[in-house]
């Protein structure tokens, strides 16, 4: 089935398609095991039996030294092996998915030096909590609300016109809690970059509504989360599917998170409308937009945010 048929059937509401299967990931073993065991252990080996007294077979001699020597034969035609494999100047080298300033982390996954880069600076941006004595932080919310309400009087940074859209109190901070300062940040990424289809579910302009919708603003918090958990960003080297799917992204653009931030949250309010759900039925909707994306990332012809069938929602 094509990316083009997909997005066919996203635009008609299938958006409980049936599951693809996982891509399969490659993972290139590393030579840093020894080859034919210890060769310093069989030296040591040999020299104690040579000097030995009770050492007085010289076949046994000999065969210990040539398979000493052998060892270290093996071992030199490994190195060289590796150095034609991996060096950046070799022809397979060259035809290899990756170069020699590429590393293998713990768990084999292959990154680049720009993506280890930007990954470190993601994760170090999931890591900020939200701070409302922060000035920056303030700022951050004021310019939400100035981008979610533009030419609208701004609020305190305690009011209840904050419930409008779609914080639990008239304290937008007490809403964070693991989200974080990144969850804020997404949702002022979402509004600048893709204002049309912000606006529109913000205000809950698609579909047939339910009378007890879902909040907003939490609900994005609660993406952000969902996305981090998917992507295995907390800590270290994602290592499932999505996640290393999630790296080729990374790689390609700086804020493949916030991007991938709005298409699912553009997915998560289509599942809502499919569903017809309420209030109460926001975690099932969630999980199902998690399945959804899962399965989106694992589609052969994706190598960006852009070639998600759910990115053709979005409206700027």
């Amino acid at each position: 089935m094509t990316s083009r048929t997909l997005r066919r059937r996203l635009h008609h509401g299938d958006v409980d398609g049936k599951k693809n299967e996982q891509l399969e990931t490659s993972i290139l073993d590393s030579l840093n095991e020894p080859l034919l065991g210890n060769y310093e252990s069989d030296r040591r080996q040999l020299e104690r039996y040579t000097h030995g007294d009770s050492w007085n077979d010289e076949r046994k001699k000999e065969q210990l030294h040539w398979t000493s020597i052998f060892s270290q034969l093996i071992a030199q035609w490994a190195q060289w092996f590796a150095n034609v494999i991996f060096g950046s100047g070799s022809t397979l080298g060259r035809l290899l998915p990756f170069t020699n300033d590429s590393r293998l982390d713990e768990k084999g996954t292959i990154l680049s030096p720009l993506q280890e880069e930007r990954l470190n600076k993601l994760q170090q941006r999931l890591k900020l909590p939200f701070d409302g004595s922060l000035t920056e932080h303030q700022d951050a919310l004021r310019q939400l609300w100035q981008l979610a309400y533009p030419g609208t009087e701004l609020p305190a940074l305690k009011s209840e016109a904050w419930k409008e859209m779609g914080w639990q109190g008239s304290d937008p901070s007490t809403d964070f809690r693991g989200g974080g300062f990144i969850s804020l940040e997404n949702l002022i990424f979402f509004a600048s970059k893709y204002p049309k289809s912000f606006q529109r579910l913000l205000h809950k302009q698609d579909g047939r509504r339910a009378e007890w919708e879902y909040p907003f603003a939490v609900a994005g918090i609660n993406i952000s989360f969902m996305l981090a958990q998917m992507l295995e960003l907390q800590s270290g080297t994602p290592t499932c599917d999505a996640g290393i799917r999630f790296l080729d992204f990374l790689g390609e653009d700086e804020m493949a998170f916030d991007d991938l931030y709005c298409v699912a949250f553009q997915m998560m309010d289509a599942q809502w409308l499919a569903k017809r759900a309420s209030y109460m039925e926001f975690n099932e909707v969630l999980k199902s937009t998690r399945s959804q994306l899962e399965r989106e990332l694992a589609l052969e012809d994706v190598s960006s945010v852009k070639d998600l069938p759910a990115f053709n929602l979005l409206n700027r």
